[in-house]
């Protein structure tokens, strides 16, 4: 598994490395690096009573919205949110304060674009952690009423493979690695500012933020939701890289989008198959 999942990085870091390189390396339409997740960004989207904050999808290191979002974003349209999605940072690669501050720049075009005061965003592995860099240092405390982060590297991650891949082509590896001034900046008086309300999603099968106890945040519990799968769904196989695709994972997040505060810590979502 070992093997399998170092091959699954570095093919992952290899198509980083050729975006970087330039318009010689760009497909033959590099628009279609643009195109949205099915069901997002839909920018006459007016939210409604009953949901009143559009979504902000945010991807993780190295990913396209198309593919990360290809299955949650149907559904939170379906359930009747405006969804919004974007690519940032060179494939995620730039340091987390620029990517933060795309971040900031993208949500004000939504805010502006619906009429909302405040955005809920939903972030994957990088995604989940970064939006906390905009809350804390950017602004974004009064403007993000939910922020769910789906197997999101809030304290960085022990995988060696984040240094390398970081001093080679990947700034934002380096801010996630364990340890790293970023993390310690972020992470320092308090995980939780007030504002949002934080809801975290994690597996034990995760294989890219290790320990998968990384994700986990400390807060005022009125605030703050963590939620492990196996803990409600013991044998959900669910790792890393395709949690955003795990129907458990959808109801999560709709838990915590359809109530006040975070997700219902006492939720037992409907487990399938494996899980």
């Amino acid at each position: 598994m070992r093997l399998r999942t170092t091959a699954r990085l570095l093919a992952a870091a290899a198509a980083a490395a050729l975006s970087l390189l330039g318009p010689t390396a760009a497909p033959a339409s590099a628009s279609v690096l643009d195109v949205p997740p099915s069901g997002a960004n839909d920018w006459s989207c007016k939210p409604d009573s009953a949901h009143p904050q559009p979504v902000v999808l945010v991807n993780g290191t190295f990913k396209l919205m198309a593919e990360n979002w290809a299955k949650l974003s149907p559904k939170l349209k379906e359930a009747g949110y405006c969804v919004f999605a974007f690519n940032y940072g060179h494939l995620e690669t730039d340091p987390v304060p620029q990517s933060a501050a795309e971040l900031r720049d993208f949500v004000e075009a939504v805010r502006g674009a619906t009429g909302a005061a405040k955005v809920d965003i939903v972030g994957h592995s990088q995604g989940g952690m970064m939006p906390r860099y905009y809350v804390k240092f950017l602004g974004g405390a009064d403007k993000v009423d939910d922020l769910i982060g789906i197997v999101p590297s809030n304290h960085g991650t022990k995988n060696p493979l984040a240094i390398p891949t970081g001093y080679a082509f990947c700034p934002a590896c380096l801010d996630q690695r364990w340890g790293s001034d970023l993390l310690a900046r972020l992470n320092e008086g308090g995980e939780t500012p007030a504002g949002p309300d934080y809801t975290v999603i994690t597996t034990r099968h995760d294989e890219v933020v290790i320990p998968y106890t990384s994700a986990l945040l400390t807060g005022p519990a009125e605030h703050l939701t963590n939620v492990v799968l196996q803990d409600t769904c013991p044998l959900d196989p669910f790792m890393h890289d395709q949690a955003t695709k795990d129907p458990v994972v959808a109801q999560w997040v709709l838990s915590a989008l359809e109530r006040k505060g975070p997700a219902d810590p006492g939720f037992q979502p409907r487990c399938f198959g494996g899980a």
